[in-house]
């Protein structure tokens, strides 16, 4: 029998509001295993339905992951837990990377989200579209995409979706201090034109982890996986690689040491 190398998994992860249908074309466009997982409170979880900590919401991702080691990818929301995953779990994330992650709000960016959380929790209906508006405004996704969002936004139970909210509207804050202890080769990439999970946002990530890049994909918006996925897909393969030839050049020197 011949036996060929199992290829370690990418593991992604929505943001909030949304579910694991997100990745559909980056999946698509992929050379490799991937596993898109909805979060709690999402998809097919069930509802929440009392406030969660950053780390309770992880854990019970991580619960999910496969067994073995992944190569790990947080989109929004699940960006932070994914960090969260990392910097308690190197030995099971080969790679990270945080897609439009938000990362230590200043007090403006702070008083903007709660204000969308406190929105969401008493005009649900408003903030859909206010998050479609943010999200796509001015792109040329098409409209029929946009309306797949849409529904999925819309079929979210308001209690669960704003306790998840809060936890994206908090989050930066707890897993801040935890960022240094990630030791994974790590991608934070971000579209130009994200209003909410901003380029600098990025950049301060790949700032406060040890040995993280960032990237800005021009012309881009929030919804990068979904707005360019060839071009994000892209991105995400050189990571892998990238991570996957360090980790074979370190494995042969050990052995020749």
């Amino acid at each position: 029998m011949s036996s060929t190398p199992t290829r370690t998994p990418i593991v992604l992860l929505h943001g909030v509001g949304l579910d694991r249908t997100m990745w559909g074309r980056v999946e698509e466009l992929l050379d490799r295993p991937t596993i898109a997982l909805d979060l709690p409170g999402h998809g097919a979880q069930p509802r929440l339905r009392g406030a969660m900590s950053l780390a309770e919401f992880a854990a019970d991702v991580a619960e999910r992951l496969p067994s073995g080691p992944v190569h790990l990818v947080g989109f929004s929301l699940g960006a932070l837990v994914a960090q969260r995953i990392a910097s308690h779990s190197n030995d099971r994330v080969r790679s990270l990377v945080c897609v439009s992650s938000v990362c230590q709000r200043t007090p403006e960016e702070r008083d903007a989200v709660l204000a969308r959380l406190a929105s969401a929790r008493t005009d649900f209906a408003a903030t859909v579209e206010r998050s479609l508006e943010r999200w796509y405004s001015g792109s040329d996704v098409a409209p029929e995409t946009v309306d797949a969002t849409r529904r999925v936004l819309e079929a979210n139970d308001v209690e669960s979706f704003g306790h998840a909210y809060e936890i994206f509207a908090t989050g930066d804050r707890q897993i801040e201090a935890d960022l240094a202890s990630i030791s994974v080769p790590t991608l934070a990439i971000t579209g130009e034109l994200d209003p909410g999970s901003t380029p600098d946002m990025s950049r301060r990530l790949a700032a406060a982890i040890p040995d993280a890049r960032s990237r800005i994909v021009a012309g881009v918006r929030h919804m990068l996986p979904v707005e360019a996925p060839e071009a994000f897909a892209a991105e995400l393969a050189k990571h892998i690689e990238d991570t996957e030839l360090a980790n074979s050049r370190h494995h042969e020197g050990a052995h020749h040491d």
